[in-house]
């Protein structure tokens, strides 16, 4: 594993394929050099869809949370370039159930930037009146950046898909929260949407995937833990 460091808005400096990169708190990415902000896994109209599909009324305001969260992002950052990693909407009519103020802020951050949505198994054909590129995948600072990861170990890889989180435990106490994962080859982000779950890092989905032991980049409210493989637990 690269070495870390933590850098002053409380997220890791982290080195993959090369590219200097920042874990952010929010669990963002962000490319410095190329002014890149990278989101994984919006899922925006999850809540409506399980009430329209399973009668499940989910509190409908998760396309706003996770909005609210990545306008402070952008704010903070102004990046030139903002990329989603794949399953952006729930499924294939999400972008038709957003209300009509949640598309408009959505289309509003577009401007001054390039918007470049990477296709996913939720939403393979991408958004239909939106702004911005659709693409399968796409290169930047020689890391490649798709929804799913590939089988194996894939060196300057940057995916989603999985939903990785970590539970740490210490004496009685356990904390569960969503994380990074990466070897320096390859880096798994977390999901980034307000409904979104997490699947455990030390699932078999992760195994193989990995050249040397990794590192979790744990969630916290204002910074992102360094977590060694072994002090984690299964759940």
């Amino acid at each position: 594993m690269t070495p870390f460091s933590l850098s002053a808005c409380g997220g890791l400096r982290v080195t993959v394929a090369d590219a200097p990169l920042v874990l952010r708190a929010s669990g963002a990415l962000w490319l410095e050099a190329e002014r890149a902000l990278i989101v994984a896994d919006l899922h925006f109209e999850k809540g409506s869809s399980y009430a329209a599909r399973f009668g499940q009324m989910l509190p409908p305001y998760d396309t706003r949370e996770t909005l609210n969260r990545l306008e402070a992002e952008v704010t903070a950052l102004s990046p030139a370039r903002l990329v989603f990693l794949g399953d952006s909407f729930h499924d294939h009519q999400a972008e038709a159930r957003l209300a009509a103020e949640d598309a408009a802020r959505l289309a509003a951050l577009a401007r001054g930037r390039t918007l470049i949505w990477a296709v996913g198994n939720h939403d393979e054909d991408g958004p239909r009146d939106l702004p911005g590129d659709v693409v399968d995948e796409l290169l930047i600072a020689g890391l490649r950046l798709r929804h799913e990861p590939a089988p194996g170990p894939q060196p300057g890889e940057v995916a989603g898909h999985l939903h990785p989180a970590a539970r740490v435990s210490s004496g009685r106490a356990s904390v569960r929260r969503r994380c990074f994962v990466t070897d320096g080859s390859r880096l798994i982000l977390p999901a980034f949407g307000a409904y979104t779950g997490g699947l455990n890092i030390l699932d078999k989905a992760f195994g193989g995937m990995f050249d040397s032991t990794p590192m979790a980049g744990a969630l916290g409210s204002k910074r992102v833990h360094a977590v060694g493989w072994k002090s984690l637990r299964p759940d």
